[in-house]
């Protein structure tokens, strides 16, 4: 290389670490905006339609990445609004004890407050999984952005929400656009996943507005699906990432795969891509996933690639290893939330990348 070029390299190298190291000057490394859900489930394999219980649980798809990052050693926080009556105590007392931080919870102390329901009962071959939600209305729905204190947007490293929070009603919409905005312009990195549901807006309506927020993504989760339908990507899975950085200021681009042979067995991998270096990165997926609760594996996927790119030097084959392992072990937990702590994660990768004869028994 030239000297020229060392020195051009040099700078680039300079101005990617003063962007992406800001440990020094954020309390958090990761905060969520999400809203907060009570799950319902019957027991087992029960059905909904004749089952006389229920197990009680908490989740959310932005609550799943915060507590997934938690786990693996870094501080996190979510954004929320809940209740002020007993379940809403229920589910702060859940959150912090995953290691979550409550610092900005909100709290709707009116007569009508409540929190979002959802029922979910397990499949299992030819029935596939079945989800009703409850969650209009709830106390998030609410949500201000005169409510949200001015000290969040320079808070933490990286800021991570998902379509489903855009999705929910027009003046949440506006709030979370709005809160993009703020932790963008106070030098925050934003991280956004589409996870788009069919049953909260459509397609058109989707792409309408995340159009409007990829000028402030720096790290972008997207499916291959996805980006045919609702984003009218052409090409391959690779052509269709890379030209979301083409034409848009976006970082990193990640698409996970999945395919399901039966509701109790999957196969689980991902691919990443790095516009600055302009290189893919993917590894041997996790075949045949003894699948108990897949609900929240595909957040656990997210929090296992912000880990490995909040503690690198946004190194993309780190983020892989520990978005694949994370998300594979979460499809074996039941509930929505992970509990893999990094040594465990870390013991899977390990294990991954093993040939030969491996123990059966982790002791």
């Amino acid at each position: 290389m030239e000297p020229d070029g060392k020195i051009r390299s040099m700078k680039r190298k300079i101005e990617r670490g003063n962007r992406w190291n800001m440990e020094d000057k954020r309390t958090f490394d990761l905060l969520t905006l999400g809203q907060l859900l009570l799950r319902l489930s019957p027991p087992g394999n029960e059905r909904l339609v004749r089952g006389d219980t229920f197990e009680k649980q908490v989740g959310g798809a932005e609550l799943n990445v915060a507590v997934g990052v938690a786990l693996l050693g870094l501080h996190t926080g979510i954004i929320s609004k809940l209740p002020s009556h007993d379940v809403g105590s229920f589910m702060k007392s859940k959150i912090r004890s995953y290691g979550v931080s409550d610092d900005f919870f909100l709290y709707d102390h009116s007569p009508s407050a409540r929190v979002g329901i959802y029922y979910y009962e397990n499949g299992a071959y030819p029935r596939k999984p079945k989800v009703i939600y409850d969650r209009s209305n709830s106390s998030f729905y609410s949500l201000n952005i005169d409510e949200i204190p001015q000290e969040v947007y320079s808070a933490s490293r990286c800021f991570h929400t998902t379509g489903i929070t855009l999705a929910l009603n027009q003046k949440l919409r506006d709030t979370t656009v709005e809160m993009i905005r703020r932790f963008k312009a106070a030098g925050t990195l934003v991280s956004f996943d589409v996870n788009f549901r069919g049953n909260l807006w459509t397609g058109e309506e989707a792409r309408e507005c995340i159009e409007k927020i990829l000028p402030y993504v720096d790290i972008f989760f997207c499916s291959e699906d996805t980006a045919r339908l609702t984003f009218k990507k052409t090409g391959t899975a690779r052509e269709m990432m890379k030209s979301f950085t083409e034409e848009y200021p976006i970082s990193i681009v990640a698409s996970t795969q999945r395919i399901v042979h039966s509701p109790k067995r999957h196969t689980f991998g991902s691919v990443m891509y790095d516009a600055k270096k302009q290189e893919y990165y993917e590894e041997e997926p996790y075949r045949d996933i003894e699948v108990v609760d897949r609900i929240g594996s595909g957040d656990a996927y997210i929090s296992g690639a912000l880990y490995g790119l909040l503690t690198s030097d946004f190194d993309c084959a780190k983020a892989i290893r520990y978005g694949n392992a994370t998300s594979a072990v979460k499809n074996t937990i039941p509930g929505d939330l992970p509990s893999s702590n990094l040594e465990e994660i870390e013991t899977i990768i390990r294990a991954h990348y093993q040939t030969g004869q491996q123990s059966e028994m982790a002791r």
